[in-house]
């Protein structure tokens, strides 16, 4: 008989206090005892650790950043420092959906890398496309519609987020170390590596709830046009050097 698969959640904490017990609190109904939850602390300067670590749940474990390191570098930290099967990636200030572990246990493991869809907390409707309006939704159908997922990553049109994604522990060496020039959007580069390596699969089910607040790290506010243009920038050159991992992979 195969082992169960365990479970490593990813999670990057920054003066987080408000909202991290209840994500926490989440997250450990889902879990089963083998599983983990990595949490690195990028340099807070209030009682997120305290929150944390009132919790007392074995399966936690907190790991203390001297200096602040932007939350880019230290999500990967915390994925560098996950031992189990399956990493999944948690924001501080969410809520996870009762049947998201089972979810993206299956798409993960069947796929590589998988991406799901998500709720806005409180009204549990979906996120609205920055361009059109509608409903941002991933469908299962176009999981390996490589070139038009592309597209839609450097046009801004893609409903990829860190929070709602789940990464298959043998593909982490194409996935870090994150580049150099990566200075935002780590959800985007791992699903630029996903969708260059034809691993990615997209989840329909919601899996988290999303807690829109002024601190949030991600803005929903549109940006000016030199901010955009340099994330454009980033993002091609994301894809070029994913598309290098993958030859030498």
């Amino acid at each position: 008989m195969s082992e169960p698969v365990s479970v490593s959640v990813c999670m990057a904490t920054y003066n987080g206090q408000a909202y991290v017990e209840a994500q926490l609190t989440s997250i450990l109904d889902e879990l089963t005892p083998h599983d983990e939850v990595i949490i690195v602390d990028d340099a807070s300067s209030d009682g997120t650790v305290a929150a944390v670590q009132a919790l007392s749940d074995p399966r936690v474990r907190v790991i203390r950043q001297a200096a602040n390191r932007g939350y880019v570098h230290t999500f990967e930290a915390a994925m560098l420092a996950a031992t189990n099967d399956v990493l999944f990636l948690a924001d501080q200030d969410d809520e996870w959906v009762p049947g998201r572990r089972a979810a993206l246990v299956e798409a993960a493991q069947e796929a590589g890398v998988a991406a799901s869809n998500l709720l806005l907390l409180g009204t549990d409707e979906p996120l609205r496309s920055p361009l059109t309006g509608r409903p941002w939704l991933l469908r299962a159908a176009t999981s390996r519609h490589r070139v038009r997922n592309e597209l839609r990553i450097l046009a801004g049109s893609a409903p990829y987020f860190g929070c709602a994604m789940a990464i298959r522990r043998d593909l982490l060496p194409l996935v870090t170390p994150f580049p150099d020039f990566l200075t935002e959007s780590h959800d985007l580069w791992i699903a630029t590596v996903a969708n260059a390596h034809g691993v990615l699969r997209h989840v329909e089910q919601p899996t988290v709830r999303r807690r829109i607040h002024s601190t949030n790290a991600s803005s929903e506010k549109p940006r000016g046009v030199r901010a955009a243009l340099r994330s454009r920038w980033m993002l091609m050159r994301a894809w070029r050097e994913a598309q290098r991992r993958v030859q030498t992979a």
